[in-house]
């Protein structure tokens, strides 16, 4: 039985979310985007939502679906709620989807290609557009080639460009194995996901698709859009151990084999 279970899971997609209750809403949104994946025969998605709380606001919109699972727990924030998660995320590769965002369809079936095609890329990301209220997208100049991201060049281009990463941490899948050995997401209040993705980037090269895989919804509810997410100090403070986390790794010369 565990040898059958071992095989399915390595041929599965584990989609995490971290939602709390303003974002609640939008879960039905991002369901039906998981729902236009087409996957390679043999392959699945798996949907996780973890509540970062233990409300009774969030769970009359979690999908009635054998493929998604809800768990709830002791609020930490988005970081926090999806590493917990990571303890119910059974698959060979995970998945980013925060509750107020949508996939664009083939976004699940390009990243498998690019980390099924070849066992150096750790990580995929792809092109991202703004989603906002009107329904209007907006897309963002300077997106890097498509194709690999070499080791360390993410650091280089936040540095240089006032601490904004070339790709979007939000549309990131990544090896479980490699994310668990990183230890997660940062416990940060805020950037967890951007220290992840320069550890990752300082251990393993990554790849980014030049296809849109991502809307992202821009909303006044949304964390980033908070007086305290552009708090100077606590920002200063977020950036300087984020760095500091990235050039660390890359200094042990530790990399994914």
């Amino acid at each position: 039985m565990g040898s059958a279970v071992d095989a399915a899971a390595s041929r599965r997609i584990v989609v995490l979310t971290a939602v709390h209750a303003p974002s609640a809403p939008y879960l039905p949104e991002a369901y039906a985007s998981l729902c236009e994946q087409e996957l390679s025969d043999g392959w699945e998605w798996h949907w996780v939502i973890q509540e970062d709380g233990t409300t009774d606001e969030v769970s009359p919109y979690v999908p009635d679906d054998p493929r998604v699972t809800f768990r709830q727990g002791r609020r930490g924030g988005p970081g926090v709620a999806r590493t917990i998660a990571l303890a119910h995320a059974e698959g060979a590769y995970v998945k980013v989807l925060d509750a107020d965002d949508r996939l664009t369809p083939g976004a699940l079936a390009r990243d498998l290609a690019a980390l099924e095609g070849d066992p150096a890329i750790g990580w995929a990301t792809s092109r991202v557009l703004d989603f906002l209220p009107d329904g209007s997208t907006v897309g963002f100049a300077g997106d890097p080639p498509d194709g690999p991201i070499e080791r360390g060049d993410v650091l280089g281009f936040w540095k240089e460009n006032d601490f904004r990463a070339p790709v979007h941490p939000a549309t990131l899948c990544v090896r479980r194995d490699l994310l668990l050995a990183l230890g997660g997401w940062m416990a940060l209040p805020a950037s967890e996901d951007t220290g992840l993705l320069l550890a990752l980037n300082a251990v393993s090269r990554g790849w980014f698709s030049k296809e849109v895989g991502l809307l992202y919804r821009k909303w006044g509810g949304q964390a980033t859009g908070q007086a305290a997410h552009v708090d100077p100090a606590e920002r200063d403070a977020r950036m300087a151990v984020v760095e500091a986390r990235a050039r660390a790794l890359a200094s042990f010369r530790w990399r994914r084999p």
